[in-house]
């Protein structure tokens, strides 16, 4: 079993030089004066496998790296802190999960291998999809986060329905797994590793006897969870992974994908897992600004400043979490943007959750939608 001291040596946390810059731009730390991600950096330096453990300010980042990108050192904070809570886990410690750890519960429910689910049953009539080929679509949760969170008028799926219909306008027809599995990237960042492994393996083992040579992913996370995590803990996974925007953006560029002007303001939200984690900033901007007439307005703090939509891996979803929320709604009212597009289901739920609260003075004012129904509901057939 890992320990405090070899997650700081592996992430080089003993080169900190106690500067503070990582605390002055962490968006807790901005709402929080008890969080410090340069303290527990400290703590940790001078107290190894005690007090850190049970620290509940464990739970509070929201693994977000807008540390890392100002830290001198390149400290990663992030694996920090997967890695503490992973050994908390371990030795009993419990995270504080949002909505009573029932959406913990339904993963850990999916690692159970005679599962039954009835996953395919959203699948619209008029979509073209296969059980085998070259090109997977991996769709998530958005089957159980749309039941679950159907009260603030989420729709998740609605980024696997434009998507499939995306890609059938260009010929594609995507193969889609009755039985996937939650990616687990919750679990895996909330330090269950165990239920991460075996969600991974169950996901793995179906996509390959597919044949596919390519899994696609709507939702940044699951993107993240394979392209990195999976990769780190298995080795090559037998196929290329990629994200929508990346895909879609060569047959935008290639005049293979046409739309209809739509004359809206819209915004984006930058996806921590699909920006900071992994590069992607420029692709789903120009998806879409190439729909005629669109204006794309950058919200304050956009790209590598973007700021996170609050709350990670259902974790700690606290008053801090929706000012945060809130700050980011208002910004984009205020620059007269009637959309705000994102590229992760959380960020679409967490932003709803908080439009949609009785006592918001936004609701109504403005449409969270996914970048990929913008593009679905104008493209030209």
């Amino acid at each position: 079993m890992v320990t405090v001291a070899e997650i700081i040596k592996k992430t080089e946390a003993y080169l900190c030089q106690d500067c503070g810059k990582c605390s002055s731009v962490c968006p807790i730390s901005r709402l929080d004066s008890g969080y410090s991600p340069r303290r527990i950096i400290t703590n940790s330096l001078k107290d190894a496998d005690k007090k850190i453990l049970s620290d509940t300010e464990l739970w509070s980042c929201l693994t977000c790296a807008r540390c890392l990108s100002v830290c001198p050192q390149a400290i990663d904070y992030m694996e920090l802190t997967k890695g503490f809570r992973t050994v908390a886990q371990n030795k009993g410690e419990e995270p504080i999960c949002s909505h009573s750890g029932a959406l913990q519960s339904i993963m850990r429910l999916m690692t159970t291998p005679s599962l039954v689910q009835h996953r395919l049953d959203w699948v619209p009539k008029t979509a073209k999809v296969q059980s085998k080929g070259d090109i997977l679509l991996f769709v998530g949760c958005a089957p159980y986060f749309d039941t679950y969170f159907a009260d603030i008028n989420v729709h998740t799926l609605s980024a696997a329905k434009s998507t499939i219909a995306l890609l059938n306008n260009v010929g594609i027809e995507p193969v889609l797994l009755p039985d996937e599995r939650c990616c687990g990237h919750d679990l895996l960042w909330s330090g269950d590793v165990d239920n991460f492994l075996s969600l991974a393996q169950q996901n793995l083992e179906a996509i390959n006897k597919t044949g596919a040579k390519k899994v696609l992913f709507t939702c940044a996370e699951c993107f993240r969870t394979f392209k990195v995590d999976m990769e780190e803990h298995f080795g090559s996974i037998g196929f290329e992974t990629e994200h929508i925007s990346t895909f879609l953006h060569p047959y935008v560029e290639e005049g293979k994908l046409h739309f209809k002007a739509a004359k809206q303001k819209v915004t984006y939200q930058d996806p921590c897992r699909l920006g900071r984690h992994l590069g992607i900033y420029d692709e789903p901007r120009e998806l879409i600004t190439s729909v005629p007439k669109v204006e794309l307005i950058e919200l304050d703090g956009n790209r590598e400043y973007a700021i996170c939509c609050g709350t990670n891996a259902w974790l700690n979803c606290d008053m801090y979490s929706k000012r945060m929320q809130m700050q980011r709604i208002q910004n984009a009212i205020d620059k007269g943007v009637k959309t705000l597009t994102v590229a992760c289901p959380k960020c679409e739920i967490h932003f709803k959750c908080t439009i949609n609260e009785k006592s918001a003075t936004t609701k109504k004012k403005i449409d969270v939608q996914y970048f990929t129904n913008l593009l679905s509901n104008n493209v030209k057939s």
